[in-house]
């Protein structure tokens, strides 16, 4: 069982960056594809971006150029690092694994307990 855990969460103003971290305990994370996604109160749950096993990146548009996605294999680690965050971007962020990849969340496996993220002044 791949257990995921997210770190980095908080209250940002907006125009500011936050840093998230996925973790895994058991599983070399290096064999999967691991995605992150939102869900904001009343709305579902959408992909943000991957990192396929393959080393190939996605990103939803509203994101494009201010995230990016990348690993960190000295820590088992996938990292989102956000920039030039907006108040649409506050959600709960979640990471999950997933053997495919891709922006559709009914793709991955495993899932973390998501770490909330707020933007606003």
């Amino acid at each position: 069982q791949v257990q995921l855990v997210e770190s980095g969460g908080g209250l940002v103003q907006p125009g500011g960056s936050l840093r998230l971290s996925c973790t895994a305990s058991g599983y070399n994370l290096d064999y999967f594809a691991i995605g992150w996604f939102r869900q904001a109160p009343g709305k579902e749950r959408e992909g943000v971006s991957c990192i396929g096993d393959d080393g190939r990146l996605f990103f939803r548009d509203s994101v494009k150029g201010r995230f990016t996605i990348f690993r960190d294999n000295a820590k088992n680690s996938v990292i989102l690092q956000m920039n030039n965050l907006k108040p649409e971007d506050t959600a709960v962020y979640y990471c999950a694994a997933s053997r495919s990849g891709g922006l559709g969340p009914n793709q991955y496996d495993y899932w973390g307990q998501g770490t909330q993220v707020t933007v606003s002044s």
